[in-house]
């Protein structure tokens, strides 16, 4: 995508806009949706040492929001989560560690006037498992130009509880409810100021990501 098409598209990410463009969804080749119609999608909430989370701002456009994207054939969760943490940042696996997830897939629907009229029957918006990861590199590692197709031309650090106004509406009570699941988890391991140096921490372990059949029971490390 040039940048020219990044500026005029609308505040949704990638997955969302192929279904408001069939002939593109064809050519990013199969997208998953569950029986009810949601794509698999993970969220990612990136804090400092001072539990300030990263707040992008979108290519070409005045709106902010977290990293987000949808989670490809054959691909875990947490797979999805270092790609797009890659594509969308610029940081490896070594720059980050993960504290926690949100215990089961967050919902919420996509406004029918976003979507094309032969793909409403099928498509109703995301399913998210959102991240908590902590910073665990340098602010000089974040490379929003990591790929050449870059979400977002830049970004700060800003207080945990971002103003939901700043979201676009159909996805503030996801935003809201990521948050407030993963705010006893940032605060419990976070650090009075500074950032942790490479390795200085064990990496929290996170099972698997169920399917819809039963709940999700993930508890954060000790």
């Amino acid at each position: 995508l040039g940048t020219d098409r990044l500026k005029r598209r609308p505040l949704l990410q990638f997955g969302d806009e192929l279904w408001k463009n069939p002939q593109k969804f064809h050519q990013a080749g199969s997208v998953m949706l569950d029986r009810e119609g949601y794509r698999p999608n993970v969220g990612i909430i990136l804090i400092n040492g001072r539990n300030e989370v990263f707040w992008g701002k979108r290519i070409g456009e005045h709106a902010w929001q977290f990293p987000q994207g949808g989670i490809n054939h054959g691909e875990s969760p947490e797979q999805a989560m270092y790609r797009e943490l890659w594509e969308e940042l610029g940081l490896r696996p070594q720059h980050v560690r993960i504290v926690g997830r949100t215990r089961d897939w967050l919902r919420y629907d996509v406004p029918r006037n976003w979507v094309r009229r032969e793909w409403r029957s099928a498509y109703r918006g995301q399913k998210q498992i959102w991240y908590l990861l902590r910073m665990v590199g340098r602010d000089c590692d974040v490379c929003l130009r990591a790929t050449d197709h870059p979400e977002f031309d830049a970004w700060r650090w800003h207080d945990y509880w971002i103003p939901l106004d700043s979201v676009i509406e159909f996805k503030r009570q996801v935003y809201q409810q990521a948050l407030t699941e993963l705010a006893r988890l940032a605060f419990r391991s976070g650090r009075a100021k500074g950032c942790a140096s490479h390795g200085d921490d064990e990496e929290q372990k996170v099972s698997p990501v169920p399917d819809d059949s039963r709940p999700d029971s993930v508890s954060p490390a000790p």
